[in-house]
């Protein structure tokens, strides 16, 4: 939204609504600002999670797979969990053949992967980059 519609909202005018997104910016609150796009008009339509063992726990067996993850484009969330799963990725790509030549080509040669059990989204019921800033106010 533009400055302009942030500050009808929060009621204030034009340059102190800018002043203060500025301050959120500097102080590491607002660490980017980006579009979303629509999947569906890109046809990247096919969400997969990605529950990742590695073979060994080692402290440079997970940075080297942290570090490698980063450059797959298709991985768009990456988390490492606790239970019986290492590391659980969100990839998102155009169809099923896509990502099995995502599974094939890349993420299995990952550094220290030692299994890989993926499951396929059927349909996204709730989305949202907003975070719950009601329960800081509370």
């Amino acid at each position: 939204m533009s400055m302009q519609e942030l500050g009808e909202r929060v009621g204030l005018s034009h340059t102190p609504c800018w002043r203060r997104v500025k301050r959120l910016e500097e102080g590491g609150f607002i660490r980017q600002r980006v579009a979303l796009l629509d999947p569906a008009r890109l046809d990247l339509t096919v969400n997969v999670f990605v529950n990742v063992n590695l073979r060994r726990h080692q402290e440079n067996a997970l940075s080297r797979f942290e570090e490698a993850v980063q450059d797959v484009p298709e991985v768009v969330e990456c988390y490492t969990v606790s239970g019986e799963t290492d590391f659980l990725l969100r990839v998102v790509v155009a169809d099923v053949s896509a990502y099995e030549r995502l599974l094939k080509r890349t993420l299995v040669h990952l550094p220290e992967v030692g299994n890989l059990t993926s499951t396929f989204a059927l349909r996204q019921v709730k989305y949202t980059t907003a975070l719950p800033m009601h329960s800081l106010v509370e």
